[in-house]
């Protein structure tokens, strides 16, 4: 096989006006996105040549920049053309699609404040990266419940995203110490929330049930109430108490980096044959046939890798 030698090939960047080879972008190590994790950002997913739910993404990713204050001066328009010439240059058909917003640094003339610094905009493309391995996915994830408690969203707003993953971080190590995949962390009334970068579904006699508060509002979350609407699963977005989660038939997850991912065990607790269960498959087989129809797809436009280098 002949190598590819196209500097992009591992990846393409946008940085503040520029695009380069995914090895030469950086940030300062002054800035606040990175000494304050002072950063928003979405991810989407491209698959066979196709952004998923593009606009979605870029809305969601606007109510964040505005959630917390952001003003780069990209417009919806701007970014949705970063993001497709990102994947052009890259050539990928299949890629994990990156956009931030970070807060930058106030310059030396002005006071020393967030209100004042200059907020500016990055992405970036890489081959698609998963979540789960296959292996994993065929057999389903181990999770456990954490006793790490989720950050209040009186303090962070978790539908938002955002780079404040210390609680997230905190509960993989515990997973990590117990045997298991992921883990799923609580709010500080008991109730379920998520797991680092995924959605929670709960299957119990049939029904399904989502966390309604403390969670990222999922593009492919959304997907899934809207499958359910399509298969005549009956499906509810409420509270969900640790017991429910615990005591469930079935426990899926979901995500952009992996799409529709089921479980197998919780808190060591074997579901469906220690394989996934027949609700989740139902769900992740529907997704991906639904995606290869063409659902929700926007087609990347690979003629803008033609386009100046300037942005």
């Amino acid at each position: 096989m002949t190598e590819d030698l196209s500097p992009y090939a591992a990846g393409t960047a946008y940085m503040d006006g520029r695009y380069m080879p995914i090895s030469q972008a950086a940030i300062p190590i002054t800035d606040w996105g990175y000494r304050r994790s002072d950063v928003t950002y979405d991810v989407v997913g491209v698959w066979q040549g196709n952004f998923f739910r593009l606009d979605d993404h870029i809305a969601r990713f606007r109510a964040s920049m505005n959630a917390f204050r952001f003003r780069p001066r990209e417009t919806d328009e701007d970014i949705k053309a970063i993001l497709h010439r990102c994947v052009a240059l890259s050539g990928l058909r299949d890629a994990y699609v990156a956009m931030d917003c970070l807060r930058g640094r106030p310059p030396a003339s002005v006071p020393y404040h967030p209100a004042y610094a200059r907020n500016y905009v990055t992405a970036f493309a890489v081959p698609w990266v998963s979540l789960l391995n296959q292996e994993v996915m065929a057999r389903g994830a181990h999770l456990v419940v954490a006793e790490t408690v989720r950050i209040a969203a009186t303090s962070v707003d978790p539908t938002a995203k955002n780079f404040h993953w210390a609680d997230l971080t905190r509960g993989q190590f515990e997973a990590h110490d117990r045997g298991a995949d992921f883990c799923v962390l609580l709010a500080n009334d008991g109730t379920v929330t998520e797991g680092p970068g995924f959605n929670i579904f709960v299957v119990s006699k049939g029904s399904i049930v989502t966390p309604s508060s403390g969670v990222l509002e999922g593009i492919t979350r959304r997907s899934v109430i809207e499958l359910c609407g399509e298969l005549g699963l009956p499906i509810e977005v409420r509270p969900v108490l640790v017991a429910e989660l615990r005591d469930a038939d079935e426990i899926f997850m979901s995500t952009t980096a992996g799409g529709i991912m089921p479980a197998a065990r919780i808190d060591g607790r074997i579901m469906s044959n220690d394989r996934p269960g027949p609700i989740s498959r139902q769900v992740q087989d529907a997704f991906w046939v639904r995606r290869a129809e063409g659902w929700h797809a926007t087609p990347v436009n690979y003629a803008a890798a033609d386009l100046p280098a300037a942005s």
